[in-house]
């Protein structure tokens, strides 16, 4: 059976009431690597690949028809060599759309003229012989749309004009609530979540449609709240540091890593949930389309996002807080009372002699044990009944010696 210590001692344990187990700050170089070669990654893709930007953006003509023929379900391989041969080109893109009698095939194109859209309108009622609602081949069924360009232009300003009022609003906001350099280490981590998510869409070519863009925004405040969440701790445990030789700044920052990191997972958890849930429902289900494109970037948003508050936004407020003079100086306190203590220690064993080891009540363990000994005494307390007194007996009496005093009685 396991003992109380190596209960303490162990990593769930550790993980969860966050002891400082993980030494995320120590750690911050190997991870400015990986996200500075990340985002350089994405920014190459980004100039050289560009984005597979849908027909509202790029314009185009869109035709539709049914997946359902009379010589059975027509595929996306079927329109798409229709198309071919119709007017000697491929289309664009063409998907499934919906299920069950809500099946439906998508293309979409360059813009092309009416003669070239009647042409391949023919040309898939002809050969695949699309059905209406009754079950018999028509060519009313077969629809088709002009989408201007300008229109995706349009959506592409008005989102950008949000995120610039979104960032300059959240710089204000934390400069006033918490101070300049947490929110400049903020909006870095922002922007490497924005920058990681539009890389991703061009490496892997997902298509980029007005849904693509909402969703993008929205991952913005997932992002900013667990950076908020911590770097509210971080000023919690370091309210007064510069007075103190208990730690660093950057052991307190890393001390309140570890005390969020287990909500940072659990929020990243559920919140990804419902996002895995609305992309099996818009692949498997639905077909691919704007609920797709919705999920697909907030599951990529928010995936960077949770990576980027934990091991980007908190190292880099380190990295700036110690450029300050104070903050030197405390670490240097710091560190020169733990040599003194080292020392002091290694001349007792060398004298044979056992040193008292200093108490300190702001370590780790001393913490924890504290918040145990209040939890045993805050249930012991409850479970203590009520010593108030019935009338007429006396404060400290028993009820059932009815007023009479210990001890013997006299004659």
């Amino acid at each position: 059976m396991a003992t109380e210590t190596e209960t303490h001692d162990g990593l769930v344990h550790r993980l969860y009431t966050g002891t400082g187990a993980f030494d995320l700050v120590g750690k911050r170089k190997r991870y400015y690597i990986f996200f500075g070669a990340l985002v350089v990654i994405c920014l190459v893709s980004i100039i050289v690949r560009g984005f597979n930007f849908s027909i509202e953006f790029a314009g185009g003509t869109q035709i539709q028809l049914p997946a359902a023929g009379v010589h059975g379900t027509i595929s996306v391989d079927q329109v798409t060599n229709v198309f071919d041969k119709a007017l000697n080109k491929e289309p664009a893109s063409v998907q499934a759309v919906g299920t069950g009698n809500q099946a439906s095939i998508e293309v979409r194109s360059e813009a092309l003229t009416n003669a070239q859209v009647n042409t391949v309108e023919q040309a898939l009622f002809n050969q695949l012989q699309p059905v209406d609602n009754t079950g018999k081949p028509s060519l009313q069924v077969i629809s088709d749309s002009a989408v201007s360009a300008s229109w995706g232009s349009q959506i592409s300003q008005q989102a950008l004009i949000g995120l610039l009022v979104f960032l300059v609003l959240v710089s204000v906001f934390l400069s006033i609530y918490f101070e300049r350099w947490m929110a400049l280490a903020a909006l870095i981590a922002l922007a490497n979540d924005i920058i990681v998510t539009a890389g991703v869409y061009s490496l892997v070519g997902f298509e980029v449609s007005p849904a693509t863009v909402i969703g993008l925004l929205t991952i913005l405040g997932f992002s900013l709240y667990d950076t908020v969440v911590v770097f509210d701790k971080v000023r919690e445990n370091t309210r007064g540091m510069l007075q103190l030789t208990r730690r660093t700044f950057g052991e307190e920052a890393n001390l309140a890593l570890n005390q969020t990191l287990m909500r940072s997972i659990n929020t990243s958890l559920i919140a990804l949930l419902p996002v895995l849930g609305l992309l099996i429902v818009g692949v498997g289900i639905l077909g691919v389309g704007t609920l797709t494109d919705l999920a697909l970037v907030q599951l990529v948003g928010m995936l960077s996002a949770a990576l980027s508050s934990i091991c980007l936004a908190t190292p880099l407020l380190v990295d700036f807080k110690m450029r300050q003079e104070p903050y030197r100086q405390q670490a240097h306190r710091v560190l020169t009372r733990r040599k003194q203590q080292a020392a002091k220690r290694a001349a007792a064993e060398a004298a044979g002699q056992e040193l008292a080891e200093e108490s300190d009540p702001g370590s780790d363990e001393a913490a924890i044990d504290a918040e145990i000994r209040r939890e045993r005494a805050m249930a012991a307390a409850s479970s203590v009944p009520s010593r108030t007194p019935k009338p007429g007996q006396r404060p400290g009496q028993r009820s059932g010696h009815r007023g009479k005093p210990s001890g013997k009685r006299r004659r």
